[in-house]
């Protein structure tokens, strides 16, 4: 596969906090490459680098397999976390801002977006700004498409709209970089990097990234009791429905928390969202220690 974007061993600082720290990373035509990571893991600045817009401390930033440059720029469709767009435009203004930058060949507003055409775009719906802003980076047939946390605020059906139109850029040969804090979206991803405290800490498909990790299910006729008593315990964990799932935990250790009160105990396969739990909770150890 053709790279697209590409950064080796690229790190920033910023005076003495290190924001990106010694991170691989490459796009390739046709794949959604999904960048995980909490508030501060360092995604943002990494995709700034990625773009030209931040130098780089150590390390090289390459894009089409060149240094960014207005001219890379030019093949990059960009939905920034604040989508980038002109409060007081209306869609239709922005996308010939955007027309006039790239030049001619720009693709009209989709159909779904006309009766907002001459709208301010600061009067509209959330949902609708982005889809604005989708349109507008898409709108002139990028070969790359960064999206930092492209369906924030958005409704459950809006971000599935979102996503069609996400995996039909990519099947139709455009590489996909895109930052989420949902974990149900990362499925959609063919591949996945998760940072923390500016680190590359697990890389590959969700599957992969999850691997054999198991945690601990418990079922009990008094959830709120047994919650309690593992929390007492010093355990990790988490509200599941009804019953309560137990990370870094073996079911000897959550019998012996739980004592007397009657549960159901047994070990089943991690979720996506556990492990990124347990990676973040790993470097941010590290990082104290």
């Amino acid at each position: 596969m053709t790279s697209l974007a590409a950064c080796a061993a690229v790190t920033k600082r910023f005076g003495a906090f290190t924001a990106v720290n010694g991170v691989n990373l490459e796009v390739a035509a046709g794949e959604i490459v999904g960048l995980l990571g909490a508030n501060g893991a360092g995604k943002t600045t990494l995709i700034r680098m990625l773009l030209g817009l931040l130098g780089t401390s150590e390390g090289d930033v390459t894009l089409f397999g060149e240094p960014p440059s207005r001219r890379t720029r030019s093949r990059i469709g960009y939905v920034p976390q604040g989508l980038g767009l002109y409060d007081d435009l209306s869609p239709a203004e922005n996308l010939e801002f955007s027309e006039a930058i790239f030049g001619a060949g720009a693709d009209p507003l989709p159909d779904e977006l006309r009766s907002y055409a001459r709208e301010l775009v600061g009067s509209l719906p959330l949902g609708v700004q982005r889809r604005v802003a989708f349109a507008q980076a898409l709108s002139h047939h990028p070969d790359l498409l960064m999206l930092d946390e492209p369906t924030s605020g958005v409704d459950p059906l809006g971000r599935a709209r979102l996503w069609e139109t996400i995996a039909g850029a990519a099947d139709g040969g455009t590489g996909v970089l895109v930052t989420t804090h949902y974990m149900e979206e990362a499925q959609e991803c063919g591949r996945l990097v998760v940072m923390a405290s500016g680190r590359v800490v697990a890389e590959g498909t969700s599957a992969e990234i999850v691997g054999g990790r198991r945690v601990v299910a418990v079922e009990a006729a008094t959830w709120s009791a047994a919650f309690n008593a593992l929390e007492t315990a010093g355990l990790q964990v988490a509200l599941a429905g009804r019953g309560l799932r137990v990370p870094g935990a073996d079911p000897a250790e959550v019998k012996e928390a739980l004592g007397e009160i009657p549960a159901a105990v047994r070990e089943v396969p991690a979720t996506l969202e556990e492990r990124f739990f347990e990676l973040t909770q790993q470097a941010a150890a590290a990082e104290a220690a």
